[in-house]
């Protein structure tokens, strides 16, 4: 269950982690600590994975023409110029979130707020400079780092953030999702590695089969939630995902209200 609501959120504006924490509250995890949480983290790989194996001919420079080796290297100079902020900022007040911040009640504050902006910038006229993530300049691609930092905030979407960021930047919605998608392989690598360091890598043989089964539908849920994304987005704007967010949001408010979690 875990696996497919990361798989299924990790790329979409909704947020993966705000996703996961109302599921824990749900489903009322038992056993070692330590474990489920390492195994949250781990089975990001696999959605990363899914990404770089979706987009493997626009993001692999090995037997491209000269002048796509040169585009794709600038796209992931661009990435790690847009990984900047995040670095930083989740460095510096990361670990002061999820102590004080990973519960329901600011989770659902952040689904409403961000749905609600979401609606809001789809409302506007967007005048797009950027068609492709070609077009993206570095400056506009470290404003859209800037916007990820917003993520930090559980609830708020890293995906949301930045997509938001770009349209606002007038980055046409399938590159804004493009390149989203692009930014999300170091920063999540990035994170992934931090969790993992603190927590260690130290399973039973039982415990390692979890995280394998784990790890397979992360990848198998993340590639068909991408692929039906991009599908989406080339006909559609992202307003569906700002109303799905303000229901849930709503729901939660209410779980909350009835006792139904913390």
């Amino acid at each position: 269950m875990l696996a497919i609501v990361e798989g299924a959120t990790e790329f979409l504006p909704v947020s993966s982690t705000g996703h996961l924490i109302l599921v824990e509250q749900l489903v009322q995890l038992s056993g070692d600590a330590s474990f489920n949480k390492t195994f949250m983290v781990v089975i990001q790989l696999p959605a990363i994975l899914s990404v770089l194996v979706y987009f493997r001919k626009d993001i692999w420079p090995r037997n491209q023409s000269p002048t796509k080796q040169r585009a794709i290297m600038l796209l992931w100079a661009k990435t790690g110029v847009a990984v900047l902020p995040a670095l930083v900022m989740g460095a510096a007040f990361g670990s002061v979130m999820e102590k004080h911040l990973f519960a329901p009640v600011p989770v659902a504050i952040a689904l409403l707020i961000g749905g609600i902006v979401l609606i809001v910038v789809e409302r506007r006229n967007h005048e797009n400079t950027a068609l492709d993530v070609a077009d993206i300049t570095f400056r506009v691609a470290l404003f859209i780092g800037m916007f990820q930092c917003l993520a930090l905030f559980p609830g708020t979407s890293r995906s949301a953030a930045t997509i938001i960021g770009a349209l606002l930047l007038g980055v046409s919605r399938p590159a804004a999702a493009e390149f989203s998608f692009f930014l999300a392989v170091p920063t999540m690598i990035a994170a992934t590695a931090y969790e993992l360091m603190r927590n260690g890598l130290h399973f039973s043989g039982e415990q390692w089969a979890v995280v394998g089964v784990g790890s397979v539908i992360s990848f198998l849920t993340a590639y068909a939630a991408v692929a039906a994304f991009m599908s989406y987005v080339r006909r559609h704007d992202f307003t569906a995902f700002g109303v799905y967010r303000i229901v849930l949001a709503l729901v939660v408010f209410a779980a909350v209200g009835m006792g139904w979690m913390d």
